[in-house]
C-alpha cells in the first residue's frame, strides 16, 4: 500500500500498532493442545482442546469429541479471552508497551479489541481515520475524548488492558487533526527500525531512507490482508474441511455397508468400532496370577451364536482388560437421533469370548477346592439369563445337542477333588466323598437323584439346616461324578417363559461333601449352582399363577443370595438366608471363618440381550462394590453403578440396623427398598404365605389318608361286633361316635386349612394385579 503524502507519520503509526499486536498475542498464556472453555452457537459452553493459533486472523482453532466424533470450530481471540480470563496473566500493559515502543501509540490500535466489546466498537469506528485528512473522533458511553477550543481531539480515557482492574483508566495520547499538506518535496522524515522501537526525525538530506522503510511499510501493509479477504479466505476453508468431512463419512458409510450388507444397526456399529478404537485392549490370559478373595466376583462374555449371526446382531460388550467390562448400551434421542451410552463396570476377573472353560476354572472356581479340603465351606454359582453360557460353563461344551461334560467346572472340580483326596497332605484323612444334586423350584425342593421326590427342608436342635431325605452317593472317581450329573440335568425343570423357548425354571444345586468315616462328620463341603434365568423375575407380575410364583421365588432368591453373600465378606452382619429356600439350604456356605464364595457373571454381548446383560452386571456389581474408569477417556475413577434413585439414603447394612427384624424377609426389603418396592414386597409375603400353606394342607391331607386306613379297620371292627345277635348296642354306639367325631374333627380341620388356603390364593391374585397396575416389572 503506497504511502499517503497527506499524513506522513502513518508509517509509524501502523508499525507501532502492528508491534503492539504481536506483543499482545504472544503474550497470552496459551498452548496448543491445551484445554480451554469455549461457547456454542447455541449457548452452551463445555471444554475444547487448542488445536492451532491463527496469528494471521487472531484467531484459535479449537477441537472437541462430541457423541463419538471429533468437531472443530474457530474462535477469535477476544470470545477466548472473555470465558478464560486465566489466559491474560502474561498481556504486557499498554503503558510498557509504549514506553518500549517509545513512541506515542494511536487510539486506532487493534489491542482494544482483546479488551472489551465496547473498545472493539471503538476500534471499528476509529478505522476511518486513515482514510482522510482527519481523524474522525467518536464517543461511546465508555469514553470520552477531551476537545480544545479549536474542535481538535487531544486525548481519550480508555479502559485498560484486562490485566488492570475495571475500575483504573489510562490517559492514551491521540494524534491531532493533520493540518493542510505542504508540497511532497518539502516532506522529509527519516525512518530507522532498532531494537528499542520506532523513531522518527525529519531529515531533508536522507529521502533514500524514507524511500526504503516505505518499502518496508508496504510489504508488512500486503502481509496484513484486509479483515474482508482473511474472512473470505476463513470460508473457504472451513468449507473444503467440511466437504472432506462429508467425504469420509460417506465413504465410511459405503464401507461398513459393504461390509455388512444389509445390518439395520450399521451406524451403531460405527460408533461402537470408533470408541474401541482408543482402547488399548490387553485381555485377561493364563499366566496371570491368580489372586486369593474370599468373594471372588467374575464375568464371562460368550461369542455371538449361529442365530445372532444371522439376525446381524452387533456385539455391544467390550472387555479391555482383565477386569474392566464396557456396555455400548445404543439409545435413542427424541428426535430419533442415535448415540451410545458407555457404562464402566470392575470386577476381578473378566473372561472375553476368547476364554475357554480351563481358563474360567482356573481364576475362579478351582481356588475353592483347596478351601473345602481345609474344613471350609465353598460356593460357586453361574448367573446371569438363559442362553448366556451358565450350562455350557458349568456343565461343559456342547457338540451340537450333546454336551461334553468332562470340559466343565462339575467335571474339573471333581478331578481336582481326587486329585487332593490322594495328594500325600491330605491322603491320611481318609475322607469319604459324597454327591447330591437337588433343584429348588417355586419354593419347593426335589431330589435329582430320588426320582424328584420333594423335600423337606429342616432346622435341626443345633439350629443347623438338614435336608430331610436328600439322595447322596458315595463317589469314587470322576466317571461316577459325571454320571450323576447326566442323570440330574436330564430330570431337571426347564420350559418356555416370556424371555426363551427353554428357560431353566429352577435352581439347580450340585454337592460334593468331605466326610469323616465313622463320625459322619461333615469336613468340607463344595456347592456348585446353576441359577435359574435371572430374566425369570420379570415374569413376576405376569398373569398366570404358576409362572408368577416361579418368577416370585427367582427374584427373592437372587435378592437373598445376594445379601448373604455381602453378609459374609461383613463380619457380624445380619444373615437374612429364611428369606428363601436356596439361601436357606446354602446357610452353612455363608457362616463361619473358613468360608469363600465364588460367582460367574454371565452376560450375552448381541444388542437385544443388553438389558439383560447390565442387569446382570449391575447384581454382580453390588455383590462386591469396586470402582471403574473409562479405559477411552482416562478419566478419573468413578462409581461404576448408582443405586436407584428410590433407594432410601439412610438404610444402614450393618447388624444392629436389621438384628431386630425378625422376619428375614423384611430384613430383605431393608437392604433392597430400591429394588423391592411396597408392592412387591407384599406380593412376596403373599407367595411365602401360599407356600407355608400349601406344605400345610398338602401334609393334613395325607395324614387324613393315614388317618382313613386306621378308621377303614375300625369300622369293619365294629360292624364285625354287631353281626353278634347279643352285642352290646351301648358300646357299639360310643365307639362309632368316637370314631365319628374324630373323622369329623379332622376332615374340618382339612376344611379350614383348605378354606383359608383359597383365601391366599386371592390375596395373591390382588397382590400380583397391584404390581401390574403399578407398572413394576
Amino acid at each position: 500500500m503506497p504511502i499517503s503524502p497527506y499524513r506522513p507519520e502513518k508509517l509509524t503509526d501502523r508499525v507501532a500498532n502492528m508491534q503492539v499486536e504481536d506483543a499482545y498475542f504472544e503474550g497470552i498464556n496459551l498452548k496448543l493442545a491445551m484445554d480451554i472453555k469455549i461457547k456454542r452457537t447455541d449457548g452452551r459452553i463445555h471444554k475444547a482442546v487448542v488445536s492451532r493459533m491463527n496469528t494471521d486472523t487472531r484467531s484459535i482453532s479449537v477441537e472437541w469429541l462430541e457423541n463419538g466424533e471429533t468437531k472443530g470450530k474457530e474462535i477469535d481471540l477476544d470470545g477466548i479471552l472473555e470465558l478464560n480470563p486465566q489466559l491474560r496473566s502474561n498481556i504486557p500493559t499498554i503503558t510498557n508497551l509504549v514506553a518500549q515502543n517509545g513512541t506515542n501509540i494511536p487510539t486506532t490500535s487493534k489491542l482494544a479489541r482483546y479488551s472489551t466489546k465496547a473498545s472493539i466498537q471503538a476500534f471499528t469506528n476509529n478505522k476511518g481515520s486513515y482514510k482522510g485528512t482527519k481523524p474522525v473522533s467518536r464517543q461511546t458511553n465508555h469514553y470520552s475524548p477531551a476537545v480544545n477550543g479549536s474542535g481538535e481531539v487531544l486525548s481519550t480515557t480508555v479502559p485498560c488492558t484486562p490485566l488492570n482492574p475495571p475500575s483504573q483508566y489510562q490517559q492514551i495520547p491521540v494524534l491531532k487533526p493533520a493540518d493542510p499538506p505542504p508540497p511532497q518535496t518539502q516532506l522529509t522524515y527519516l525512518y530507522s527500525n532498532n531494537t528499542a522501537g520506532i523513531t522518527r526525525a525529519p531529515n531533508a538530506a536522507t529521502t533514500n531512507t524514507a524511500a526504503a522503510a516505505a518499502a518496508a511499510a508496504a510489504a508488512a501493509a500486503k502481509d496484513r490482508r484486509s479483515n474482508v479477504v482473511k474472512e473470505v479466505a476463513k470460508l473457504k476453508k472451513n468449507r473444503e474441511e467440511r466437504r472432506q468431512r462429508q467425504a469420509e463419512l460417506k465413504e465410511e458409510k459405503e464401507a461398513l455397508m459393504n461390509m455388512d450388507p444389509g445390518n439395520p444397526n450399521w451406524e451403531f456399529l460405527a460408533m461402537i468400532r470408533d470408541y474401541q478404537s482408543n482402547l488399548e485392549f490387553k485381555p485377561l490370559r493364563d499366566s496371570e496370577v491368580v489372586e486369593d478373595h474370599q468373594i471372588t466376583v467374575c464375568v464371562r462374555k460368550r461369542p455371538l451364536n449361529k442365530k445372532e449371526l444371522n439376525r446381524k446382531e452387533v456385539d455391544v460388550i467390550a472387555i479391555p482388560s482383565k477386569n474392566q467390562v464396557i456396555v455400548h448400551e445404543p439409545k435413542n434421542k427424541v428426535d430419533l437421533t442415535k448415540y451410545l451410552e458407555n457404562q464402566h463396570f470392575r470386577f476381578d476377573y473378566a473372561f472375553d469370548e476368547t476364554c475357554n472353560n480351563e481358563t474360567v476354572y482356573k481364576f475362579s472356581a478351582r481356588p475353592l477346592v483347596k478351601t473345602v479340603f481345609d474344613g471350609g465351606m465353598a460356593t460357586c454359582f453361574a448367573y446371569g439369563q438363559t442362553g448366556s453360557g451358565k450350562t455350557h460353563t458349568m456343565g461343559g461344551d456342547f457338540h451340537g445337542k450333546t454336551q461334553d461334560c468332562k470340559k466343565g467346572i462339575y467335571a474339573m472340580a471333581a478331578k481336582d477333588v481326587f486329585r487332593f483326596l490322594n495328594s500325600p497332605n491330605y491322603s491320611p484323612l481318609n475322607l469319604v466323598v459324597t454327591a447330591s444334586f437337588f433343584e429348588i423350584y417355586s419354593g419347593k425342593v426335589f431330589d435329582l437323584l430320588g426320582d424328584k421326590a420333594k423335600l423337606r427342608v429342616l432346622e435341626d436342635g443345633m439350629q443347623k439346616v438338614q435336608v430331610v431325605g436328600l439322595t447322596e452317593k458315595v463317589v469314587t472317581t470322576v466317571e461316577e461324578v459325571l454320571k450323576l450329573i447326566n442323570d440330574g440335568n436330564s430330570a431337571r425343570t426347564s420350559g418356555q417363559t416370556s424371555a426363551n423357548s427353554n428357560s431353566s425354571r429352577s435352581h439347580a444345586v450340585f454337592q460334593i461333601v468331605l466326610r469323616i468315616p465313622g463320625l459322619n462328620q461333615i469336613h468340607g463341603k463344595f456347592s456348585l449352582i446353576d441359577l435359574a434365568g435371572n430374566e425369570r423375575g420379570a415374569d413376576t407380575a405376569s398373569s398366570n399363577r404358576q409362572t408368577r410364583m416361579e418368577g416370585s421365588e427367582i427374584n427373592k432368591s437372587l435378592l437373598a443370595l445376594k445379601e448373604c453373600i455381602r453378609a459374609l465378606g461383613k463380619k457380624g452382619s445380619h444373615l437374612p438366608f429364611r428369606a428363601s429356600k436356596l439361601t436357606q439350604v446354602l446357610r452353612d456356605s455363608f457362616v463361619g471363618e473358613n468360608s469363600k464364595t465364588c460367582m460367574i457373571a454371565m452376560i450375552s454381548p448381541g444388542m437385544s440381550s443388553c438389558e439383560h446383560s447390565l442387569n446382570t452386571l449391575r447384581y454382580a456389581d453390588r455383590v462386591k462394590e469396586l470402582d471403574a474408569s473409562d479405559p477411552a477417556a482416562g478419566g478419573d475413577i468413578a462409581p461404576m453403578y448408582s443405586p436407584p434413585a428410590s433407594r432410601s439414603s439412610n438404610i444402614s447394612r450393618n447388624l444392629q440396623d436389621v438384628s431386630m427384624v425378625n422376619d428375614d424377609l423384611a430384613a430383605l426389603r431393608s437392604l433392597n427398598e430400591g429394588e423391592l418396592s411396597a408392592d412387591l414386597y407384599n406380593f412376596h409375603e403373599a407367595v411365602s404365605q401360599l407356600q407355608e400353606q400349601e406344605d400345610e394342607m398338602l401334609d393334613k391331607h395325607k395324614s387324613l389318608l393315614e388317618f382313613g386306613h386306621k378308621w377303614l379297620q375300625k369300622d369293619k371292627q365294629l360292624l364285625a361286633m354287631s353281626k353278634n345277635v347279643d352285642y352290646d348296642q351301648d358300646a357299639y354306639s360310643l365307639q362309632l361316635l368316637n370314631l365319628l367325631q374324630e373323622k369329623l374333627t379332622t376332615t374340618q380341620d382339612l376344611v379350614e386349612t383348605v378354606l383359608a388356603f383359597r383365601k391366599q390364593l386371592t390375596t395373591e391374585e390382588q397382590f400380583s394385579q397391584n404390581i401390574n397396575r403399578g407398572g413394576h416389572r
